[in-house]
């Protein structure tokens, strides 16, 4: 598959929309996780197939019942906010802006002030992009265009909430685990340390990393399907702090930075690399997968709309960042009173919503929680969206 990275700076794909993900490279030291993707030319035939694939837009049907005829673009719009608008299914909108999913792999950045036009023929519907300077209307279609970073587009979903998830620990995979330096000792050997007192690491491969994460492999995350719970899939890492490299060696020594929480000997340390926000591409996975939530960050029981969970399926089963999962309901298994025998039975999932998968590890993945009926708990299943 044809790939394209967007620079970060100054080129901008001008509606050639795509359903193809871009993928965020993990920190490094942590569970590995799927690489960046590199930039490749679009050639004039695979332009042609994308402007092909523009004019057919999505049947009447898949719009929303309300969907305007217009929208003007607004500041903390989100992509996925903009098609809910005209969608009934949300996670459809690179067929209504005519998206090549097979060729290009980055959406088209769409900027406060834009104005979206509906427009529908023969049974079909698409949107064109306004010009609001100097009412031109433009074709979404995927042509490339230098806009100089004077403005900025809007994301697919709220990045605000996935943000420290992508410049910090999130999982460590169980046989990576001993691979990660450690603090053996703190300052006057005290249980715990905070902003300003030193710690003592030793494991360190790198003396010229000057920042670390620090991180506690808090609890290990299993398998719903694991009832013994003998092989976890990975152990949650709970961020502490930042320490900065103060003197190496093979015990070296370092300062606390930052301490969201007190750090202690055990604590593990993973080199500080800040990831920039990618501007993701919601997508239906092109392979059945299918699985349940391990757990729900924070430790809470359940959750809601824009929170994050983790999934018990990687890149090993074919995850990827930007799959959007429907989410199911486990239905519950109750006796049959109206059996003349002792019977249970279970009842049907029920569809609940929608999450996106944000980023992805060997076996395990993050989703951000898009849209709820009903609270999400540990175990619901996710399936592919209809």
């Amino acid at each position: 598959m044809f790939a394209l990275q967007l620079s970060l700076r100054r080129a901008v794909l001008c509606a050639g929309m795509v359903a193809a993900a871009t993928v965020v490279a993990a920190v490094p030291a942590v569970a590995s996780a799927q690489p960046a993707t590199v930039r490749y030319p679009i050639t004039e035939e695979q332009r042609q197939t994308a402007e092909q694939v523009a004019q057919l837009g999505v049947p009447l049907s898949a719009l929303a019942a309300n969907a305007p005829d217009t929208y003007t673009v607004k500041r903390g719009d989100t992509l996925w906010d903009i098609s809910s608008i005209f969608l009934t299914s949300p996670w459809r909108w690179p067929e209504l802006w005519g998206m090549n999913k097979e060729q290009i792999a980055n959406p088209h950045l769409i900027y406060p002030g834009q104005m979206l036009r509906l427009v529908k023929s023969d049974g079909r519907a698409r949107l064109e992009l306004v010009e609001s300077q100097a009412g031109d209307v433009v074709r979404l279609s995927p042509t490339v265009r230098d806009l100089g970073g004077e403005r900025e587009a809007i994301p697919s979903i709220p990045n605000r909430v996935i943000e420290p998830f992508l410049s910090k620990p999130a999982v460590v995979s169980p046989d990576e685990l001993e691979k990660y330096a450690r603090i053996v000792a703190t300052q006057d050997q005290r249980v715990y340390v905070g902003v300003g007192d030193a710690a003592y690491a030793r494991g360190i491969a790198d003396e010229a990393v000057e920042r670390y994460h620090v991180f506690r492999p808090a609890r290990p995350l299993y398998d719903p399907d694991d009832a013994d719970r003998r092989k976890p899939i990975a152990y949650e890492a709970f961020y502490l702090g930042v320490a900065q490299m103060a003197k190496g060696g093979d015990v070296a020594t370092l300062r606390i930075l930052e301490s969201k929480e007190e750090i202690g000997v055990g604590d593990r340390l993973v080199p500080f690399t800040r990831l920039p926000v990618v501007n993701y591409v919601p997508r239906r996975p092109e392979q059945p997968i299918d699985g349940r939530i391990v757990s729900i960050y924070s430790g809470l029981n359940e959750t809601g709309t824009q929170s994050i969970v983790a999934l018990n399926r990687g890149t090993r089963q074919g995850m990827q960042v930007g799959h959007v999962l429907a989410l199911l309901d486990t239905g519950a298994t109750l006796l049959d009173r109206t059996s003349s025998r002792r019977e249970y039975i279970k009842l049907p999932d029920e569809r609940i919503g929608h999450m996106f998968v944000f980023r992805v590890f060997d076996e395990i993945s993050y989703a951000l929680v898009l849209r709820v009926t009903k609270p999400v708990k540990v175990g619901d299943r996710f399936t592919q969206p209809e």
